[in-house]
């Protein structure tokens, strides 16, 4: 009979700073793998914290309380699979993102992550120090090679492991989501497993912190590059996968392939579980926000909706004397097809209030913005005063094209603590409203059918601030805003580049001055979902001060 391996992948979701409650969702894998006759259990890198911990970990206390927590789990998953689990380790030469790997009541080994990201959203520099290339570990009857997450997108430390003996590799991540991130993963992890000739297993953690979703999708490759396990995006998971030994080595044996979603489902998805997890971790049940009868509150409801339950979701109405009846039916029809509570606080009144007391000082003055503004920023000090009574968190609604050129009142429509929409294109809301009015998925919570009217996804947008207002007074068509967009923000390219790519250049010298003088906006912004590699926060990071533009 072949000599056998079976190892146990737990896809889970970890909360930072949570070191108890994460470990006992590492006993709880460690018991299933038992259950299942596991030579091993594998956890994601820096499950026992959470993960990114950021500027935590550098705090002594945090890192001995979770280094002592692994010392603990050790003792308590003696009797069993050996269990590989993230976490902090630190001792006179510096403080490492490792992999511990605990069998018999003991540590027996200990890999240092060698490659450390620092960029996007990762500055691991400035917080661990590199480890030294580690050698493979043996669990049973295998030799183990592990490189931790970054380490698997160089060649070196795979060959290194390879070269040494290993026999397998394993290689825990904290790979957060972008559009497309999986198949850049696939391809990179073919490469690997064909220069070695090894098996790997690629284990990706789920859920949300702060900006950041990880989306799973753990796969196990042949060095045939054949598949031999796909799990899930996005959801937690356990799943065992046995390894034969053969004439060629190790191999896995193919089971379980769940199919991967196109990439509209998998933004929507991230959207969802990302405000799930942000509303879970922080304590908060419900929601409340402003529904305009405009698209981008609609979408911001539905998936608030599919996050927690319409029944959990408050949408608001404040009309004005600017606010159409179109405006006022959308949003009583999009919250009725949602089953979502709406109430109604018109702001006419309080807004001749503060009209009113300002008038001293605005006598003189020609009306525009400022008085505009004004209602604007009642919504918001309504909303947050009904968030403030009720313990519900209040979610603004602003696209990424909004945010990018600062259509958008700061202390008013941008108020809030969350922002699902805040890397989704104009442009991209319009389709996905769609795609979710076509789709119903088992892990929405809200109701199947078209909960998005067409008529609000096809309307002209307006803020509706004065009379007949559209955004295209103030901003070129979105279908010309957006690609300008992209090009300056997510590919960071020149002027001359995207005049030459049949672009006015009047516009883009527009757009690029609107995008640089609304820094400070997004620096006092809500956090949001990270669906692309430029997010605005830790993706693209502008100073607020800076007179430089493109000159050319």
């Amino acid at each position: 009979m072949a000599e056998t391996f079976r190892l146990t992948l737990a896809q889970l979701n970890p909360t930072v700073g949570d070191i108890t409650g994460n470990a006992r969702k590492a006993r709880e894998a460690w018991q299933a793998g038992k259950d299942a006759g596991a030579h091993m259990v594998a956890l994601t890198e820096m499950f026992v914290t959470g993960y990114q911990t950021q500027d935590l970990v550098s705090k002594l206390a945090f890192t001995d309380a979770a280094m002592a927590e692994i010392v603990t789990l050790a003792g308590d998953c003696a009797d069993g699979p050996a269990l590989g689990i993230g976490g902090p380790y630190r001792d006179e030469s510096g403080l490492y993102n490792a992999y511990w790997v605990l069998e018999r009541g003991k540590v027996v080994a200990r890999v240092l992550k060698h490659h450390l990201p620092n960029a996007t959203v990762f500055d691991e520099e400035r917080l661990f120090d590199s480890g030294p290339v580690s050698g493979p570990y043996k669990i049973g009857p295998v030799r183990i090679g592990t490189p931790i997450c970054e380490d698997a997108w160089f060649d070196d430390v795979a060959e290194t492991l390879a070269e040494t003996g290993a026999e397998i590799l394993l290689i825990p991540n904290g790979s957060p989501y972008y559009r497309n991130k999986y198949d850049q993963r696939v391809t990179v992890m073919v490469s690997r497993v064909i220069e070695t000739g090894l098996p790997l297993v690629y284990l990706n953690m789920v859920g949300g912190q702060d900006d950041q979703i990880f989306d799973g999708g753990t796969f196990v490759l042949n060095p045939s590059a054949e598949l031999a396990l796909q799990m899930p995006v996005f959801d937690e998971c356990i799943r065992h996968v046995d390894f034969e030994l053969g004439e060629r080595g190790w191999r896995a044996q193919r089971t379980e392939l769940d199919a991967v979603p196109d990439e509209w489902e998998q933004d929507y998805r991230a959207m969802v579980e990302a405000l799930r997890d942000y509303l879970g971790k922080t304590g908060f049940g419900k929601v409340l926000l402003g529904l305009s009868g405009g698209v981008d509150s609609a979408l911001v409801a539905a998936i608030a909706a599919d996050a927690i339950g319409p029944e959990n979701v408050r949408c608001v109405m404040l009309p004005s004397e600017y606010t159409s009846a179109h405006s006022l039916e959308d949003a009583t029809s999009v919250a009725k097809s949602l089953g979502c509570r709406l109430d109604t606080l018109p702001i006419a009144g309080p807004r001749a209030a503060v009209t009113a007391a300002l008038a001293p000082l605005f006598e003189g003055t020609k009306s525009g913005v400022a008085e505009e503004n004004i209602q604007s920023r009642l919504r918001g000090l309504m909303l947050m005063a009904l968030s403030n009574k009720f313990d519900e968190m209040l979610l603004t609604t602003g696209n990424k094209s909004e945010v990018a050129v600062g259509y958008a009142t700061i202390y008013g429509d941008m108020a809030g603590g969350y922002n699902p929409l805040k890397d989704l294109y104009k442009t991209r809301v319009f389709e996905i409203c769609r795609w979710r009015n076509a789709n119903n998925r088992n892990w929405m919570r809200g109701p199947a059918g078209e909960i998005i009217p067409e008529r609000v996804i096809s309307k002209p947008p307006s803020a509706e601030l004065r009379e007949d207002q559209k955004d295209s007074d103030s901003l070129p068509p979105y279908e010309i805003l957006d690609p300008i967009l992209e090009r300056l923000v997510d590919r960071d390219l020149s002027v001359s580049e995207i005049v030459a790519e049949g672009f006015d250049r009047d516009t883009v010298k527009k757009v690029e001055h609107l995008l640089y003088i609304s820094e400070y906006k997004r620096f006092q912004s809500a956090p949001g979902p990270r669906l692309s590699l430029k997010a605005f926060w830790l993706d693209r990071r502008y100073p607020i001060v800076n007179r430089w533009r493109d000159g050319v």
